[in-house]
């Protein structure tokens, strides 16, 4: 990133301090790819939370104390007497031989908890596995991956190494999967979480000339089965989320393109005071981010601090958007519901790339007048 780059994204977060990525944030980078405003803010470090309250929409999502505390616990009886159950899942799941149980637990080396001192000696155990110098446990492992011209330190639960020259990200959940089934929205979150784990190590195997392919891109998803505390594990492709993230991640890189097209001043500073209280008027923040193009689906709503604001915008605007991505795609060329109900009935006349749509549209509007008058 440039100077100038890096001086307009510090003047967009105004006098607040950098938020930190970390796993969660990452992966809810691939949630809405085409979401400028997203892009702008996290490449900023801004604090999204903070300015979502301050207008007037704040976050009403994240993990319950409960989920967090039995979240522990499993990981804690997965992981016991040396990752003993662990290793019986992982002789299962990947066909790790009987002779290989090698642990190395580096949550603290030495005396030292400082990620930078866990991520080089990750490295060092790494690379001798990578090398043939053995090792099949790694719990805890310090990684880091480049977030907008920042480092950022990410650390999964476990990463296995198969005496097959393969890495595996271990990913351990607490919620269950049900005669080989899982809900799918909790299982996409945790591996596109774990998308961000394997960029990580491919970019630090590359960085040391070791082979990035000799990490999978297939996760092992470690949850409790049926409705015990009795830990299963299976394979997850993660192919899909490791790609969407890639380009999410190289276009914060390149998040030079987008500033351009935001006004010069434009910032989201809240102005606070001593006491660490937003000064700035709602209102005057609220111009800032309607300056910013920002891209609304309906499951922003799961994963972006900004949905909220961002649902209200669109829904004052009358967008398509709110209608979620299928209908938004079947409606290619048609911005707005108002547009679409005209189209429908006849009274707007559809440009060519509307054309299409616009048949459909009326097609749809003649079968629900007929099936209205039957039933009247």
């Amino acid at each position: 990133m440039t100077t100038s780059v890096t001086e307009r994204l510090d003047a967009l977060r105004g006098n607040a301090p950098a938020k930190h990525h970390n796993a969660r944030t990452i992966a809810a980078l691939a949630g809405n790819p085409r979401c400028a405003l997203r892009a702008v803010m996290d490449a900023a470090g801004a604090d999204k939370a903070a300015i979502a309250a301050h207008v007037g929409f704040p976050a009403r999502f994240g993990q319950s104390q409960f989920a967090i505390t039995r979240g522990n616990a499993f990981e804690a009886k997965v992981k016991a007497l040396g990752c003993a159950e662990l290793l019986r899942l992982l002789r299962e799941v990947l066909g790790l031989p009987e002779c290989e149980v090698g642990y190395d637990d580096l949550e603290q080396v030495g005396y030292s908890s400082s990620p930078q001192v866990r991520f080089e000696r990750t490295r060092e155990l790494l690379a001798k596995a990578a090398s043939g110098g053995g090792g099949t446990l790694f719990d805890h492992p310090m990684l880091r991956l480049s977030v907008g011209g920042n480092m950022v330190y990410l650390e999964p639960d476990l990463v296995a190494f198969q005496i097959a020259d393969r890495f595996h990200i271990v990913e351990i959940k607490s919620f269950p999967i049900i005669d080989r089934q899982a809900d799918p929205i909790q299982v996409k979150s945790a591996t596109t979480q774990a998308a961000a784990y394997v960029i990580a190590l491919r970019t630090m195997l590359a960085e040391m000339d070791l082979d990035p392919s000799a990490v999978s891109d297939k996760v092992v998803l470690v949850a409790p089965k049926d409705f015990s505390f009795t830990p299963t594990a299976a394979f997850v492709d993660a192919r899909k989320q490791v790609s969407t993230l890639t380009r999410q991640l190289a276009r914060i890189e390149k998040i030079g393109v987008i500033l351009e097209q935001i006004p010069d001043g434009v910032t989201f500073d809240l102005g606070a005071e001593s006491d660490g209280a937003p000064a700035r008027p709602p209102a005057d923040l609220v111009a800032a981010l309607d300056a910013v193009e920002a891209n609304y689906r309906p499951d922003c709503l799961s994963h972006c601090e900004m949905a909220f604001f961002c649902r209200d915008r669109a829904r004052t605007a009358c967008s398509v958007d709110v209608l979620g991505t299928s209908v938004r795609e079947r409606l290619g060329g048609i911005d707005t519901v108002t547009m679409a109900l005209g189209l429908a009935d006849g009274t707007i006349e559809p440009e060519p790339e509307q054309a299409e749509a616009a048949a459909a549209l009326r097609h749809a509007t003649g079968l629900r007048a007929a099936l209205m008058g039957r039933a009247s």
